[in-house]
Formats: C-alpha cells, sequence, structure tokens
C-alpha cells in the first residue's frame, strides 16, 4: 500500500457553491477532483474515467436523484467508494443508501475536518485493495522501513498478531509511524474487506469524544438534530485505530472499556443496547503506567488494550536504517515529483547521522521532500540539507504600520513560507504551525494565499 495514495474525487451535487468550496478543500490536499451538477452529468464522467471516491447529493432536481444515482454507480463500478450528502437526509433515506453500497451519509453543513478525515480513511482502504491485488504485502508497502532489530522485531510481531483478533497497544514519540503499524496490521489481517476506522482522541473535544465513538440519538444535547453513527459501530467486522488513547478523559475509558469486556454500548442519549464487533488497535507517546501512577489513565484498560504491546523506537536509536529510509523518501519524492533519481552524498549522510531527530521519521520525511524539490542537482549535498525556511524580516520604515498590521503582515509571510517547505501540503503545515486544517484553510482565505502552479 502507497502511503501516498490520492483517489480520484467526483463531487456530484445540485448546489455549485457546495461542488466549489469541497473541491477547493479537497485539491488544497493534493486531490484530483471534479465536479458535476446533475446525476446524469456525474454518470457521463463516470462512463469515461476511473473514480475512486464519490459524494454524492441525496436529493437533486431532475430524473436521477441522489438514490438512482448511487444504484447506477455501483452497476458501473461496484468498488467505487460514495459518501452520501444532504442537507434533508432521513434515517431511512441513510438506511437505503447504506444497502445500496454508500459508504457513509454525512449532513450538512459539511464538517471540513471530518470530511478530510473520512476522505483519509476510505484513502486507505483503497490503497489496501489495490496492493492486495498485486500481491503487494511487503512492509515497504506500509512505509515501514529499516534493517535495524527493533524494525525486524515490528515485522515479526505484525505477521504473528495480524491473522488473530489480539488488541494492540502502540507505543512511541510522535512521529516513529505508529499509525502505519496499525495500517499493516489491518492490511495484513482477515478483517482487511473491513474498514479501519481511525479516531485521534487528542483533537476531538472531550465533551464530543462520546459521541464520536458511540454515536448519540436526535435530541440528546444542544445541537444534536439528528441521529450520527459512532465510529464503534462504522468499524463493526473491521478495527478501530484508537491514536492519542492516553488523552481520552476517565468517563469516556469506563465506556471503552465495557465495549472491550461486552462488546456492547448504547448511544448517546439512547437506551437501546447496540453490539459491535471489532479488532482495537490503540497508540499512545505517553508512558501509561506512569498516567495510571497519576491517575489520568485506568489500569483495568490499559491491561485490556495491552495484549500485544508494540514499541517503536525513535530514530535517533536507530540511525542504521536511515541509508533505507533516504533511499525510500528519495526514491518515492522524486517519482512523485517528475523528477530522476537522486542520492545523498557522503556529507549529507553524515549530516544526518549527526542530527537528533526530535522530529523522528516524520521529520527525515519532511526533509528529504524538501531537498527533492529544491535540490537543482542530483547529488544531495550537506549544503542542500541546511536550507531551512527564512523569516525575513520587515525592512524600512514601520511608523506607518499598526502591530495589528505588523502580526498580520508577520503571520500572512510565515504561513506562506510553511506551505511552501511542506510543499503545499495542507495537513502538515497545519501539524507544523499546531492549528486545526480548517483553521489553516481560514487563514490562507484571510490572506489571499493560492497555491503556486
Amino acid at each position: 500500500m502507497s502511503a501516498k495514495f490520492k483517489p480520484n474525487i467526483l463531487i456530484i451535487d445540485d448546489e455549485i457553491s457546495i461542488c466549489e468550496s469541497l473541491q477547493g478543500v479537497l485539491e488544497d490536499e493534493g486531490y484530483t477532483v471534479q465536479t458535476a451538477l446533475s446525476g446524469e452529468e456525474g454518470i457521463r464522467i463516470l462512463a469515461g474515467e476511473h473514480i475512486d471516491l464519490v459524494f454524492l447529493d441525496i436529493l437533486m432536481p431532475g430524473g436521477m436523484d441522489g438514490i438512482e444515482t448511487l444504484k447506477r454507480i455501483k452497476q458501473m463500478s461496484s468498488d467505487t467508494e460514495v459518501l452520501m450528502i444532504s442537507g434533508h437526509g432521513t434515517f431511512d433515506l441513510a438506511l437505503e443508501a447504506g444497502q445500496l453500497g454508500a459508504s457513509d451519509f454525512l449532513g450538512k453543513p459539511l464538517s471540513l475536518d471530518s470530511i478530510l478525515r473520512k476522505v483519509e480513511a476510505i484513502s486507505a482502504k483503497i490503497a489496501i485493495r489495490h496492493s492486495d491485488r498485486d500481491g503487494d504485502t511487503d512492509s515497504h508497502a506500509h512505509g515501514i522501513v529499516g534493517d535495524s532489530s527493533q524494525i525486524q522485531e515490528i515485522l515479526l510481531t505484525i505477521r504473528q498478531v495480524a491473522p488473530t483478533n489480539g488488541r494492540v497497544l502502540i507505543t512511541g514519540e510522535s512521529g516513529t509511524g505508529k499509525e502505519l503499524i496499525a495500517h499493516a496490521i489491518h492490511a495484513f489481517s482477515e478483517r482487511t474487506e473491513a474498514p479501519l476506522v481511525k479516531v485521534n482522541c487528542a483533537a476531538i473535544p472531550q465533551e464530543l469524544i462520546e459521541s464520536e465513538l458511540f454515536g448519540h440519538e436526535a435530541g440528546s444535547f444542544t445541537g444534536a438534530s439528528k441521529k450520527r453513527v459512532g465510529k464503534f459501530e462504522q468499524a463493526n467486522g473491521g478495527t478501530i485505530f484508537l491514536d492519542e488513547i492516553g488523552d481520552m478523559s476517565l468517563s469516556t475509558q469506563a465506556k471503552v472499556l465495557r465495549v472491550l469486556e461486552e462488546r456492547e454500548y448504547e448511544r448517546v442519549g439512547g437506551n437501546q443496547t447496540l453490539r459491535t464487533d471489532v479488532r482495537v488497535i490503540s497508540a499512545t507517546n505517553k508512558h501509561l503506567p506512569d498516567e495510571i501512577e497519576s491517575g489520568n489513565f485506568r489500569e483495568d484498560l490499559y491491561y485490556r488494550l495491552n495484549v500485544v504491546p508494540v514499541h517503536v523506537a525513535p530514530l535517533r536509536e536507530r540511525v542504521e536504517d536511515l541509508p533505507l529510509l533516504v533511499d525510500y523518501f528519495l526514491s518515492r519524492f522524486c517519482r512523485e515529483n517528475g523528477k530522476q533519481t537522486m542520492s545523498l552524498s557522503d556529507a549529507a549522510m553524515n549530516n544526518l547521522r549527526r542530527r537528533e531527530w526530535l522530529g523522528n521519521v516524520r521529520e527525515l520525511r519532511n526533509l528529504m521532500e524538501r531537498a527533492v524539490i529544491l535540490c537543482p542537482n542530483q547529488t544531495i549535498d550537506e549544503s542542500d540539507l541546511s536550507k531551512e525556511i527564512r523569516r525575513d524580516s520587515t525592512d524600512g520604515d514601520s511608523s506607518e504600520a499598526s502591530l495589528k498590521d505588523a502580526r498580520q503582515e508577520f503571520e500572512s509571510r510565515f504561513i506562506l513560507n510553511c506551505l511552501k517547505g511542506n510543499s503545499w501540503n495542507i495537513t502538515e503545515t497545519a501539524k507544523q504551525l499546531g492549528i486545526e486544517r480548517t483553521h489553516l484553510h481560514r487563514k490562507m482565505r484571510q490572506y489571499e494565499i493560492e497555491r503556486e502552479p
């Protein structure tokens, strides 16, 4: 599976504003996106091109509404993933869409963060399906690269645990590749055709985490205008990946413990007991025994999750993996950017060996991508690795500028430099800035920052 797989996307919606805003956000993330204002137009596009994922409005005027269009899409290509969207959806319509093969049902107004998470999950699902068909099951297909004893032990554990239903707790610093291990375990498991649903427990407000995990009934709290299907329900038959589990509140931990022990739960505000069959993989960059000692994590939940522990060592403790990782990233980014194969000089490799790698493999990946884009030669030298983002100071008289103007000028320039340094990757730039992707999109619109051709 390619960690950089980007599906071709088609948006079918009679509201041109929805098409344009959704297209803009997805294209900023690097996806190839087309739009159609009717079911008939969408079907014509699907007949002539390969489309991996369709956003489909359920209520459209004309001869083909969303349900009829969904039927036609599935007749043409059963593998095409379809996300239904509507501002007037009912449970019956959502149920019918699900029975016809829709992946999910999204309500308007659309939450951009939720949409991007769903697209990422579906991208991984499609990529796994492609790699399975191609027989591509080596570790490099999942970005798990290295010859060190630590990596070889992890690969052995993946092969041993994947065919089972055993719960796995992945620990390690941020940027070490914990999510890649979760993807590999799911891809090599018996559940690979079922969903892999990811939940970042640190990114969801505590007051919403239970609704995100277990769903909620309409009217269960302010703003809950309709029923929501939770992640455990979405992952039924597949795998749920609870990332940053150490940031989950104690009250939510108790409910997750019940799911693990009894395989049942209720939606928020509901009284119907639901059952689920999911494989749970969790990850954290915290030392959970210390969190237990501090009273921040339940000991009984820890032992339920930690059936098979997998620890990912930081890159500075396995520098022998650097040459393989460098070759892997250089090959990948040269291919993606249409460049001839590039390599590192001995001085550049020695430079990498001396670094602390506080950002781990993620930091190396970003450094290699930047070097591929900016280096004019096929050999990357030490000087090419030291080109960092410049924060030029403002010259000239500032007497006419207010503090607010100066702050906005600096913020605009800083965001632009970060975007360029991350090759206009919105997700990586938002991580670097420490803000949500939707916040970054708003800032880009505010400062009229547009992606360079």
